[in-house]
């Protein structure tokens, strides 16, 4: 491609006892005459660690060193104020993070890429996992592929497949298996590579996933190897515990439409599959909240079939009181095991999906943290569930953990009902209660997590630790456990010549596996212990983490790995981070939820002000005969509050109402408009208008549009400004400046910063809410209309009660009433009296379009139109919102 031949691609993966390693190696050489920049673009699991990287130009190599990300960051920020840097690793997928660098070399030279990471593979449905991203986006002569897995307990079954596997390529996967070896190779052919016989197109794109199980005639098996140990405990035929449920759905207007149908549709299949031993209820919450039964109720086939009934006249509205949600239903299943109206031995669970943030009722989210924590006492786990890019997944994640549960998140897609009940089915099979493996005190430091609320059919328990003397061979642990039926308690053993003997076979063991196993599960537990912890513990915990990610050259979200890149006139530092679930994750879903607002060929995207909240959508866009807009605009309300035509134009969804109302803002180029302002937070933005080249004198009312957005923080001195050309980070008297060519993550105190070249930026000042500028490019040569921005705000409920501005007075609730809807100067558009706000206010009933869904024709959405730039709707009348200048 492009003069660029990858001609070698290899990907070996060795696995021992559930732990992988993995390399891949890819080779390409320039065949053209001059110098070209070559990519190495890599997918891998959000599970892994990357353990090394390096490149290797014409026998020289260059090596990536692994540091602490503080240290690290130094050389980054120098890189990228010469306007050189990105971040080599992104989120890139429910499952995956992209890591990708370019090197320049000269004609005729060759370069190697070696990247290897490593994880510790999961045991779900009674099957272990292993997925590897396959893209090479070329055609490769020598395509190989090769895992080895050595299980000393015996493989009972292995199994490989692939998205992209035609017919063709099945014949080329081979897959053998005896005993405690397994093996799987992929090496296509170029022609078996090709999408047709005359194609010039690689087949190989998609996802190649590797599963297996092992034979298990005890419910343990321990290993010990040079000081270390691993207990793998995952007990079979077991009888199932019976569970109590208690399911707490947000049903607040932003879940209207799809996703509360996605909800309902993964429940009625869950009440399929709810046992006829189990309890459960169902508690909704939005501005109130409200619950199917007083109390746990028997799945009985008449309470299942009422249950569905309920389900399917769930209707989304209001806004979301989560902390009375909660409560209610920690309060129900509280009361059912207090009253005995549950088995004893049974297992209880909170299950609670939400796509927002609390905003009625109790709505500070320490209050909420704490509160639910004391409720629950330690008795069951909470997993919460985020659906969407706009929950605080931190709020989320830090609540499950502090009550013995995880978050996950759910993916506003075609499959979101899958997602739900897939999660469902993790969990729905509880074997084991207050599980608790005890190790000798005296014989073991460094002990992972040995304590668990429930162990679930299809899962593994995993407890790996230090023997005090490394030469320590033999190892006893007391197993303890609650049953269906009665208590589970033993004793099992193993010593280091059992182990031995077990791998005498073995031919691919990688180094130090165990010590390397016991590291990485180590630092994933304390990075999540991190997260709900404070003050000395997390600082703690924090210092304990970061050494041994040094120690072991683990990239993780404490440390960076530095590449320092040849370039032709110097050398260039590129940075390697770990993604995290908060900014990063939510970026990456904004970007995929934004990309449609983008320009497409031919087109010109005409959105001007954009803005996403809880109870708001403005979107005001410019349409003419000759442009079309092309963009899909999403919104955090139902889909039928979209754009509109004219001037900047304000839409304010109502969904308790099923309705929304909108005004126009008319002001002339180079006013600046005080669109939110927090004095709490100290948070403000601030857009300025720009007009078309020239103006149109055929309109009584000239085109607006926002060309530059000041966004800032007063508390830490911070300042962003936005324009079509250029972004400028001002920290106190220090100025950054980069163009919307540039791929930057930018993290340093208080700010968080993530640049997608030439389409959007994600912005998170301190802990406030956070930010998307997109980007609108025009035709250069249009005579009339230019470039312009839009804006969205996401995590709004973490501003104030006291924010303000066009936009941000309406993040608080809003209600009106229409009255006397009666004939207007249009026929087609009546006349009403609307009551808001104390005001009676003359509306008319029109549509606007939205081009969005049908880009050629547009889709009329209704609102109430209030005239006079929003006069009696927005407080005080709206030249009270000019300001002076953007900050």
């Amino acid at each position: 491609v492009n003069g660029i031949e990858i001609y070698s691609m290899k990907i070996d993966s060795k696995v021992t006892s559930r732990f992988a390693h993995n390399v891949i190696t890819s080779r390409a050489v320039n065949r053209g005459n001059v110098s070209k920049e070559v990519f190495f673009d890599v997918e891998l699991p959000k599970t892994a660690f990357i353990t090394n990287f390096s490149m290797t130009i014409d026998g020289v190599t260059y090596p990536g060193t692994i540091k602490e990300k503080e240290a690290a960051r130094k050389q980054y920020e120098k890189a990228v104020s010469r306007g050189q840097t990105a971040g080599l690793v992104k989120a890139s997928g429910r499952k995956t993070e992209k890591f990708t660098v370019s090197v320049n070399i000269k004609a005729a030279s060759k370069v190697t890429f070696e990247l290897t990471y490593e994880e510790l593979l999961k045991r779900r449905f009674g099957k272990y996992e292993m997925f590897i991203k396959v893209k090479p986006k070329q055609l490769v002569k020598d395509f190989e592929m090769e895992v080895n897995i050595f299980e000393p307990q015996g493989i009972t079954e292995l199994e490989a497949e692939g998205t992209f596997i035609t017919n063709e390529l099945q014949n080329t996967i081979k897959k053998t298996f005896s005993e405690k070896k397994g093996h799987i190779s992929f090496k296509p052919t170029l022609d078996q590579q090709r999408t047709c016989a005359s194609c010039s197109q690689s087949a190989l794109d998609g996802d190649f996933t590797v599963r297996y199980d092992v034979k298990r005639t005890t419910p343990d098996n321990l290993q010990i190897v040079n000081g270390y140990f691993v207990h793998f405990f995952a007990p079979t035929n077991l009888p199932k515990l019976p569970k109590n449920v208690v399911f707490v759905m947000d049903t607040s207007g932003s879940m209207y439409g799809r996703a509360i149908e996605q909800t309902k549709e993964a429940l009625l299949k869950i009440l399929d599959d709810i046992k006829e031993d189990d309890f459960f209820n169902f508690i909704l919450f939005d501005s109130d909240v409200s619950t199917w039964k007083e109390t746990l109720i028997k799945a009985t086939p008449e309470n299942l079939d009422e249950a569905r009934k309920f389900v399917r006249n769930i209707v989304a509205s209001g806004l979301t009181n989560l902390h009375g949600g909660l409560m209610r239903g920690i309060n129900i299943l509280n009361a059912a095991h207090e009253g005995n109206l549950v088995p004893k031995r049974s297992a209880s669970i909170i299950i609670m999906l939400t796509d927002g943030n609390p905003n009625v009722g109790v709505s500070n989210i320490e209050t909420i943290e704490t509160d639910v924590k004391n409720a629950i006492g330690g008795r069951y786990p909470l997993y919460n569930l985020g659906f969407g890019p706009d929950v605080d997944y931190g709020f989320l994640e830090r609540m499950a953990l502090e009550n013995k549960g995880l978050a996950r998140r759910i993916y506003p897609d075609s499959d979101a009902a899958l997602q739900l009940q897939g999660f469902y089915d993790e969990v729905s099979n509880p074997m084991l209660t207050d599980v608790k493996l005890n190790y000798p005190e005296n014989e073991i430091s460094d002990l992972t997590m040995n304590s668990f609320k429930h162990f679930y059919d299809g899962s593994e328990i995993v407890v790996a630790g230090r023997f005090v003397d490394s030469n320590q061979n033999h190892l006893a642990v007391d197993v303890r456990g609650e049953g269906a039926r009665d208590a589970l308690s033993y004793t099992a053993q193993q010593d280091a010549e059992q182990t031995a003997q077990a791998f005498q076979e073995q031919e691919y063991i990688f180094g130090e596996y165990i010590e390397r196993l016991w590291a990485y599960l180590t630092i994933e537990q304390l990075l999540e212990r991190r997260i709900a912890a404070t003050g000395e513990e997390k600082a703690n915990l924090t210092a304990e983490a970061l050494a041994l990610s040094l120690k072991y050259k683990f990239v993780t979200p404490l440390t960076s790995m530095v590449v320092t890149k040849p370039e032709e006139n110097d050398s260039e530092d590129v940075i390697a981070d770990k993604p995290t679930e908060g900014i990063d994750i939510k970026a990456l879903m904004w970007a995929q939820y934004l990309k449609n607002l983008l320009s497409k060929p031919g087109m010109c995207v005409c959105a001007k002000l954009l803005s996403i909240v809880n109870l708001t959508s403005i979107k005001p866009s410019f349409i003419t005969k000759s442009y079309r807009q092309s963009s899909q605009i999403p919104v955090s309300q139902p889909s039928w509050y979209t754009s509109v035509d004219g001037d900047p134009h304000f839409i304010i969804s109502v969904p308790q109402k099923r309705d929304a109302i909108c005004f126009n803002i008319n002001e002339n180029p180079g006013t600046v408009l005080s669109l939110i302002n927090d004095p709490v937070t100290g948070i403000t933005v601030n857009g300025e208008l720009i007009g078309d080249k020239r103006a149109n004198s055929d309109a009584k009312i000239q085109n607006s549009y926002f060309g530059k957005l000041g966004i800032a923080n007063k508390h830490l001195d911070l300042k962003l400004t936005v324009t079509p050309e250029k972004i400028t980070v001002q920290n106190g008297n220090e100025k950054t400046a980069f163009t919307w060519l540039d791929s930057v993550t930018l993290q340093q105190a208080g700010l968080t910063l993530i640049i997608n070249r030439k389409k959007n930026l994600v912005l998170s000042m301190g802990s406030g809410a956070s930010f998307v500028v997109v980007l609108h490019q025009v035709w250069k040569k249009h005579p009339l209309h230019q470039d312009f921005l839009g804006l969205y705000t996401l995590e709004k409920d973490k501003l104030s009660e006291q924010t303000h501005g066009l936009l941000g007075q309406f993040f608080h609730p809003i209600d009106f009433t229409i009255l006397e809807i009666h004939p207007g100067s249009d026929p087609k558009k009546p006349d009403a009296t609307m009551v808001v706000k104390n005001n009676e206010l003359v509306v008319t009933r029109g549509w606007q379009k939205d081009y969005g869904r049908d880009p050629k024709h547009g889709v009329d959405i209704p609102c109430w139109f209030v005239h006079d730039n929003g006069a009696g709707l927005i407080d005080g009348v709206h030249t009270d919102y000019i300001v002076s200048s953007l900050f």
